[in-house]
């Protein structure tokens, strides 16, 4: 996926006001139009500054597309692909899931930032909790975010501070970051996906109307040890090759905390599964946890460790795991 450079399209700064993107933009959208311009390639580079502006004109979307350029730098002409949860902590305004945008007018990497946030964006833009034009009330816009919890919060439940963070534009017009933290309890038995709902944490309401409500939308943090599925969580799994080709009982740090005890049965192969019910994330149906088994080898340190090595290639001279079905491997 190809990372767009929206300052460059534009042709501003990286510390541009509001009035110099508003500016530039229209000069271009002048330029491309395609009912007027000339240009050969009008329709797609009107398409590529629409999509800058959707991002530089709106606050939020373009502090969180600032943190991401600092967070994950790219090369010109080289693949890029946002970090894991790259958007977790900032703040946008519309509930999470609205539709009413057409996926089409942006690129994808437009879509894989900002898909959902500009689509509940425009779904609220759209009057759908106005009380009428001219209503002396209206309700607080919903907000949305996404957060990152440890897997271990889905089985015990937890109270976290969370951090989340905004931007508004100062009377120049420049970008300010702004940063509200909020306690929030986990609920046990979470998962990715899900939504927390904070009644009253949403945008202010107007003329005495309440507030909206800010959704946070769960995502597990990356971990090496274990991942997530639904409910069910699936867990990699070191084995001895004495381990793996004897079976014998190991222990097992779960995801929840606990030490359990499991039997590996006897001529286990390197990325079966064994499977423990009832053991992944919680609910009325709980999930279950799997255990990616895969054999580990020891490292051969010392004359003894590599002697040791020699012996068992003296054992199993006949031993070839290059050869399938009779045929030699590359």
């Amino acid at each position: 996926m190809e990372f767009k450079d929206y300052y460059q399209i534009l042709g501003v700064a990286r510390d541009a006001g509001a009035d110099d993107i508003k500016k530039a933009y229209r000069k271009l959208a002048r330029k491309y139009h395609p009912d007027v311009s000339k240009e050969a390639d009008a329709a797609a580079r009107m398409t590529e500054v629409n999509e800058a502006n959707t991002v530089l004109s709106d606050p939020e979307k373009r502090a969180a597309y600032d943190a991401l350029g600092r967070e994950a730098p790219h090369q010109p002409g080289h693949d890029f692909r946002p970090p894991p949860n790259w958007d977790a902590g900032f703040e946008f305004t519309g509930s999470p899931g609205a539709e009413g945008m057409d996926s089409a007018e942006f690129s994808d990497f437009f879509e894989q930032l900002f898909g959902r946030a500009a689509r509940a964006q425009r779904a609220q833009h759209g009057g759908g909790q106005a009380h009428g034009a001219g209503a002396p009330q209206q309700r607080g816009r919903d907000h949305h975010a996404s957060i990152e919890l440890d897997l271990r919060d889905a089985y015990h439940g937890a109270q976290r501070m969370l951090s989340l963070h905004g931007a508004r534009l100062d009377e120049t017009g420049h970008l300010v970051n702004q940063e509200r933290q909020l306690q929030v309890t986990i609920p046990k038995g979470v998962r990715a996906g899900q939504l927390i709902r904070l009644s009253g944490q949403g945008g202010p309401g107007v003329g005495g109307a309440p507030a909206g409500d800010l959704f946070l939308e769960v995502q597990f943090k990356p971990d090496a040890r274990w991942r997530a599925e639904d409910r069910d969580v699936y867990q990699h799994v070191a084995l001895t090759p004495w381990e793996a080709e004897l079976g014998g009982a190991i222990e097992v740090q779960a995801p929840g905390g606990s030490t359990i005890e499991v039997t590996v049965p006897p001529r286990w192969k390197s990325g079966r599964k064994l499977r423990l019910k009832e053991r992944g994330i919680p609910a009325a149906t709980p999930g279950d946890l799997y255990l990616e088994l895969h054999i580990a080898l020891p490292a051969a340190t010392t004359p003894a460790q590599q002697q040791a090595y020699r012996a068992l290639a003296q054992a199993f001279p006949q031993f070839n795991p290059r050869k399938t079905s009779g045929a030699q491997g590359a």
